[in-house]
């Protein structure tokens, strides 16, 4: 049997075709472009999502007996505006998670419904990555579009939606839409009202692993798979990642250095800081999770590389930094480069390097990247550890954890080990597990996990240099408070 797993990413799709043990046989992927229409703002068309499901998946079955196909998941993109009008035409092009245009609607919600109100519904307070500023700024900014549409959805929902003809959504995703009762698992009426829509104009809701239909045979028929494949509810990317690296029931942490960086710890409980620094999400196998989420993690090496450097030669790059430096550059970096969400929720903030003298180089600054990257993962970690939870270790992956010296640095940066998983394909993977928990192959999410998430490597803290980052880190968090209010003239 296969079954495949779909990592529907920000930059790109990927396809993954797993077997039944466990075992990546192919994957193909395609790029597509991101529009930034304005200072902040950040879109994609979501046919581009489905032509590249066309597109890769010939690639994907070149070769493979296709009728073994049993069941296909998703791992998507979060908190992306897609919205569908009654004949379930798209309206407009997708809002990102990564867009800051909606800080007059963030400071509405946050201010005026208050952060407690917002917490008491939601669990959460508004953020502007959140869908839920996203339709308030579409009321307000386009209400022509606004009055157009019949259905609110998520990036990988219209991907099922596509295969299916199913609106649906599942809890984990929707838990960042600010209008999920995360706690209870319900869309939160209150919430709906706010935003002036119906709950007839949101996708059903299930589990991460429920299935939520099978393939039209007529998209079965042009994908070239059996029109009796199971498609699964799929999870939010963070969430899939996490079940893709066995972070699931009960004190399970990973990390996620992709375009953006998470810190995701698992609870079969639910629970909410009491600041509200986290999120507090639903996870993908039917309990909850807290999440820590910096804007811009990887993608800080791939702005400093590629648009200030002018290389693509990231491990040349880091070849110049020195290991006996680490924990004593006097060069420090804020990695604000599209603003910041956990835990200091500032769509105005900016990157900065700043400690830089004449006899700094570029092994420093690219250092200074590394750390400063690391130190804001560690800002998340500080709330955990806040709130008694003692994680100790935590799995780690997404393209920056291909980075040994980077891997040196954050382990140390945060004192704990870390293990990489064996097989290092994030949301995809995580998406093929939840099929497979569609299929009736494993019970459920923890089974599934226990099974076939293999640990190839691990990382230690060096009590030096956890001592030298500890103090580096001291004076990184004293620099955003610092430029904080020079960032709000800045824009």
């Amino acid at each position: 049997m296969y079954f495949i797993g779909v990592d529907l990413g920000t930059s790109s799709l990927k396809l993954l075709l797993v077997d039944d043990k466990g075992s990546v046989i192919k994957e193909a992927s395609r790029e597509y472009p991101l529009m930034f229409p304005n200072p902040g703002w950040s879109e994609q068309d979501p046919a581009l999502w489905w032509q590249a499901v066309e597109d890769t998946m010939p690639e994907l079955l070149e070769g493979i007996d296709a009728s073994l196909v049993k069941g296909i998941g998703a791992g998507g993109q979060m908190h992306g505006l897609v919205v569908l009008d009654k004949d379930d035409n798209i309206i407009r092009p997708a809002i990102l998670w990564n867009d800051g245009r909606t800080q007059k609607e963030v400071d509405y919600l946050n201010n005026e419904i208050g952060k407690g109100r917002l917490s008491e519904l939601t669990a959460n307070i508004a953020f502007a990555g959140f869908t839920a500023p996203k339709i308030l700024w579409m009321k307000e900014n386009e209400p022509e579009k606004y009055a157009q549409i019949a259905k609110v959805m998520l990036p990988k929902d219209y991907i099922n939606y596509r295969l299916t003809g199913v609106h649906c959504c599942d809890y984990s995703d929707a838990s960042g839409m600010l209008l999920l009762d995360v706690k209870n698992r319900c869309w939160s009426g209150e919430m709906l009202d706010i935003c002036g829509i119906t709950e007839s104009q949101m996708p059903k809701l299930f589990e991460s692993y429920e299935t939520v239909g099978c393939v039209l045979p007529e998209i079965a028929e042009k994908l070239g798979i059996p029109a009796d494949v199971k498609v699964c509810a799929g999870a939010g990317d963070n969430a899939a990642a996490a079940v893709g690296t066995g972070v699931v029931g009960e004190g399970g942490c990973n990390i996620s250095l992709g375009t953006s960086g998470t810190v995701f710890t698992s609870s079969e409980k639910f629970g909410v800081d009491k600041n509200n620094a986290l999120h507090a999400f639903a996870h993908a196998d039917g309990g909850y999770h807290l999440m820590g989420c910096m804007l811009s993690a990887a993608s800080c090496n791939k702005w400093f590389y590629e648009e200030i450097l002018g290389t693509k030669d990231y491990g040349g790059e880091q070849g110049l930094i020195r290991e006996e430096e680490l924990g004593k550059n006097n060069v420090y970096f804020l990695p604000y480069l599209m603003g910041e969400r956990s835990p200091i929720n500032d769509v105005d903030a900016r990157a900065a390097f700043i400690g830089m003298s004449m006899d700094t180089t570029r092994a420093d600054m690219d250092q200074a990247v590394l750390e400063g990257v690391a130190f804001a993962i560690r800002d998340s970690f500080e709330v955990i550890w806040s709130l008694g939870i003692d994680v100790k270790r935590s799995m780690i992956c997404g393209g920056g954890s291909k980075s040994k010296l980077w891997l040196k640095i954050m382990a140390n940066v945060l004192g704990i080990g870390l293990d990489l998983p064996e097989t290092e394909q994030g949301p995809g993977y995580g998406g093929a597990m939840l099929a497979m928990v569609t299929c009736g192959l494993y019970p459920d999410v923890k089974s599934a996990a226990k099974s076939l998430i293999k640990i190839k490597g691990s990382i230690e803290p060096d009590p030096e240099l956890v001592q030298l980052y500890d103090e580096k880190y001291k004076r990184f968090r004293e620099i955003y408070p610092a430029c904080r209010e020079l960032f709000k003239v800045l824009k």
